[in-house]
């Protein structure tokens, strides 16, 4: 009788069962006659016991399925950071399902430079280190869906190309659609706007695109935006409902994936009382704490973001901090004006440990006000007339966030690089490939030989 596949985290529950297995050599450590295979699949690594002659010739990446018999490591041979690390196979049979090409480099202690790693990245997302970073992020996605069900929020499925500009700003990606002028979109935001009449409150899950002329460790072209939108909510509701599922997030995380925190070097996350601070307010203490005078600022930077997160974590226990009241004119138009200063908006940033990871905004719900700040804005209300349809027939007072779920994934692993937190990154220098590359390779393509009727 055939015996089926098990995966590898199984053969635990079938000590002394004959069973199947198969996966990617993950090593070979040959030892005489007698060689040790660490066989990799989805559950994670399984010790492999072969003959020398059932594995001629095989070699790292190799795919292969083995029938063997489940044997109890002795106790000194146990294992603890493996889940099958108290159990072994005897291979009794072994089938090359697909043989692989010599690895450029050491695949398990994965040692190399940013532009390697991403230049091979098909390979090297295979490490299990690397790998374990998804994982995280996987956690965080799931906990950032369970958190908006749990406010009562619909999911929602919008488009990425749209007739206009969704900031109105100029950092966009044109398209050529069908012959007419289009936009890859900058975020969700307009369409999920639109859906708070029909849903009330809504989230989604969706790729954002921005043309932004930098090459920086916190910035990519292309990011995962993970955005919740509610009707009938003010400002200080939107900034509990923000803070609420940003620490749900990552408590998940934490939960969930503890052995690849630990990994990463992780610090266990400060949970306490989150401050929250005007944009002027937080540049008045960076005053005071770095003697750094940024008060006219129209922004925090980079560094003034790691300072104010040094402050929080110091005065308030918290590894996170909430900053309000960007000014108007540097905020999307959609944001609403403070109606007490209307030079500053009723809009908001989280950071956490020194880095923005979420914004939003009370938004602007009155149609006659938002098409006269269109206009103000330079832009032309015609670009946005199926937007302005939510608002002319009838928009509650309604705001909304967006986490960036590659910048949480970088943060709470410590990671050097945003890119590294993106599967397949892109930024000014890259699609895959180096763009150099890409030029490259399509200047070296043979020009194709003009037909007789072209000639003519």
């Amino acid at each position: 009788m055939p015996i089926n596949r098990i995966i590898n985290c199984q053969t635990q529950d079938n000590i002394g069962k004959e069973v199947k297995v198969a996966g990617w050599v993950n090593i070979r450590r040959d030892h005489g006659q007698i060689i040790f295979i660490d066989l990799r699949d989805r559950s994670g690594i399984l010790q492999v016991v072969c003959q020398a002659s059932l594995v001629e010739g095989v070699k790292d990446e190799d795919v292969l399925e083995i029938e063997g018999l489940v044997k109890e490591r002795p106790s000194r041979m146990v294992n603890p950071n493996l889940i099958t690390g108290k159990v072994e196979l005897e291979a009794k049979e072994v089938r090359v399902l697909a043989r692989a090409q010599t690895l450029p480099f050491t695949l398990k202690d994965l040692n190399v430079s940013l532009p390697v790693l991403l230049d091979w990245r098909a390979l090297t997302l295979r490490n299990e280190k690397i790998k374990n970073v998804f994982k995280v992020q996987e956690a965080l996605a799931d906990e950032f869906r369970k958190s908006a069900r749990e406010l009562d929020c619909t999911e929602i499925f919008v488009p990425t190309i749209s007739a206009s500009a969704t900031e109105g700003g100029a950092e966009v990606f044109k398209v050529d659609y069908y012959s007419h002028p289009a936009y890859l979109t900058q975020s969700p935001q307009l369409y999920k706007q639109m859906m708070v009449p029909v849903f009330e409150r809504v989230y989604t899950i969706s790729h954002a695109y921005r043309s932004e002329p930098s090459v920086t460790t916190r910035h990519l072209s292309e990011s995962i935006q993970l955005d919740c939108e509610f009707g009938f909510a003010d400002f200080k509701e939107l900034l509990d409902l923000m803070e609420k599922v940003g620490t749900n997030m990552f408590k998940a995380a934490e939960s969930e994936c503890p052995l690849i925190l630990k990994e990463y070097g992780a610090e266990k996350i400060s949970y306490g009382e989150i401050p929250r601070l005007t944009l002027r307010a937080a540049q008045e203490i960076i005053y005071r704490e770095e003697g750094r005078d940024v008060r006219k600022e129209k922004d925090l930077s980079p560094e003034d973001e790691i300072d104010i997160c040094k402050w929080a974590l110091k005065e308030k226990g918290s590894d996170f901090v909430t900053i309000t009241h960007f000014p108007t004119q540097k905020r999307a138009f959609y944001t609403m004006p403070d109606p007490e200063n209307p030079v500053f908006s009723l809009s908001y940033d989280l950071l956490f440990r020194g880095m923005e990871i979420c914004s939003g905004s009370q938004r602007i719900n009155n149609y006659d006000q938002l098409v006269s700040t269109i206009k103000e804005r330079g832009m032309n209300p015609g670009d946005f007339e199926m937007y302005l349809q939510s608002f002319k027939f009838g928009m509650p007072p309604e705001g909304g966030f967006s986490f960036g779920l590659e910048r949480m994934t970088k943060n709470i692993l410590n990671l050097g690089n945003v890119r590294e937190a993106s599967l397949f990154p892109r930024d000014m220098e890259r699609i895959d490939l180096k763009l150099a590359e890409l030029k490259k390779k399509e200047e070296e393509k043979p020009k194709k030989k003009k037909s007789i009727s072209q000639k003519k």
